[in-house]
This record gives C-alpha cells, structure tokens and sequence, in this order.
C-alpha cells in the first residue's frame, strides 16, 4: 500500500506541475507529447492524474490522525 501511495502522490506532483507550466506558459506538456489533449494517450494520462487525485483524498484521514 505504501508503494500505492507514492505513486498517486508522484503521478499528482507530476501533474500539478504541467498545470504550473500551462498556467504559467500556455503550454501543456502532456498534449505535446501525444499530439493533442484529444488523442487516447493524453485523455488516458489525464484519467490516471484525475485517479491519483481521488485517490489521494484519502491522505485526509491519515494526516488528521497524525494530529
């Protein structure tokens, strides 16, 4: 579960950080490198990264016991 964990929370990083790169330069990383937000590959790695993120929601709960 550990390795689950660092995972989702790598994947999320990873894609925080092409949303700083599109905010800050109107440039989105993962679009480029598959040819377009609408190709399979893209829309599969913006599916993984929505994932993570749920996933990720339940770090709330181990943070709020380490309290």
């Amino acid at each position: 579960m550990k390795a689950l964990n660092i995972v989702s929370l790598l994947i999320l990083i990873l894609g925080g950080l092409n949303w700083l790169v599109v905010g800050l330069f109107e440039y989105d990383v993962v679009s480029e490198v598959f040819d377009g937000s609408d190709s399979v590959g893209a829309k599969i790695v913006y599916i993984i990264v929505g994932l993570s993120a749920l996933y990720s929601l339940s770090f709330f709960s181990k943070v709020a016991a380490d309290e």
